[in-house]
């Protein structure tokens, strides 16, 4: 099937720089699109270019609307309607919009942190487990300090392991609260970016925005909040039971981990794996898997994370291999000469 489709000012903006966005298009809806001077040409399957067509369609009237596309916004929101035949444009655009504030605008980049969104906003608890930069803390705080802002909870309260604390907080130097701020500035950093930092100060000042190491949650039941708990890998068992069960009544709880960078002490398991196994038939839960694909951080960051994956595939497999060799080698026959007592004849015994 072909369609003619007329470039108008506002189309043209969608192409993107040396037209990437084109492409994002082509391949994904697996369609060809011919660009001329005064039209674009579509070719493919009627499902596919009715999708494309869809899509400048939207595009236009966002535009006309007043619609505003924060630079690679648009790139992202493409990539996930491509992957998802549910998703049109202007329903990406319009939920980005719903979940405008402060001064940001809270736009899922990939598939899975649209499905992250969503389940944070449907579910109670909400696991977000995958590596680093795919924007499990960063969407969580967002998806917080929205429902913050819209009245639907009274605090924040974020919490984080102090791994590397321990018993060592003694030596540095400060009040408590300064000893700890260290592992939790990530918490800061997100908190910063999306509020005036007149408004984050003086909600943390009146404790409308906790954050605290884990540790201080124990104890607690915390009703009408948002609760997160950042780099959950690095919970005891003990830990992550303790913090699940703090939930009250009209609260959220997003738990985040990488279970590649586990940095607990003397090889204990980590309370994020062992939630895993335990809670994954437990309704009213959602676990929501990220990969490199949906790492939104420069560009190096997604080719990082897949060299450490097959590098440790590599180790794992080799290890796999020497562990066989050894058995292979313990189970192994050798042949001992034995004398008889009664004629000191030889006889071969296996072994």
């Amino acid at each position: 099937m072909k369609k003619s489709i007329e470039i108008s000012p506002n189309i043209e903006t969608l192409f993107g720089t040396r037209d990437e966005n084109l492409h994002v298009l082509e391949d994904g809806l697996n369609i060809n699109i011919d660009l001329r001077s005064d039209s674009l040409e579509l070719e493919g399957s009627p499902r596919d270019v009715a999708r494309a067509e869809q899509v400048f369609s939207d595009y236009n009237e966002l535009q006309r609307s007043g619609h505003v596309f924060n630079n690679g916004d648009l790139n992202s929101m493409l990539r996930v309607l491509v992957a998802d035949p549910k998703v049109t444009l202007r329903g990406l655009a319009e939920a980005g919009r719903q979940r405008a504030f402060g001064r940001r605008t809270v736009q899922p980049k990939s598939t899975n942190q649209r499905k992250y969104l969503d389940a944070i906003e449907s579910h109670d608890m909400v696991f977000g487990i995958g590596p680093a930069g795919t924007g499990k803390t960063y969407l969580a705080v967002a998806m917080a300090i929205s429902a913050l802002v819209a009245k639907k909870v009274n605090r924040i309260i974020l919490a984080r392991p102090a791994v590397e604390a321990g018993e060592r907080l003694g030596f540095l130097p400060g009040t408590l609260q300064e000893k700890i701020d260290p592992y939790l500035r990530p918490l800061y950093d997100a908190l910063y970016d999306m509020l005036d930092p007149e408004k984050v100060d003086r909600y943390l000042e009146k404790n409308v925005i906790e954050i605290a190491p884990i540790a201080f949650m124990r104890g607690r039941t915390l009703n009408d909040s948002f609760v997160i708990l950042d780099e959950a890998q690095n919970t005891t068992s003990e830990q992550m039971k303790m913090f699940v069960t703090r939930l009250g009544f009209n609260s959220k709880a997003v738990i985040t981990g990488d279970i590649t960078q586990i940095d607990l002490p003397n090889a204990r398991r980590s309370g994020l794996l062992e939630a895993i196994d335990v809670l994954k038939n437990v309704q009213g839960l959602s676990f929501v898997y990220f990969d490199e694909s949906d790492v939104v951080r420069h560009h190096l960051v997604q080719r990082i994370i897949r060299a450490y994956d097959e590098h440790k595939t590599k180790v794992e497999e080799q290890q796999q291999l020497e562990l066989l060799d050894a058995k292979a080698a313990g189970n192994g026959s050798s042949v001992k000469s034995v004398p008889t007592p009664e004629a000191g004849i030889s006889t071969e015994t296996a072994q």
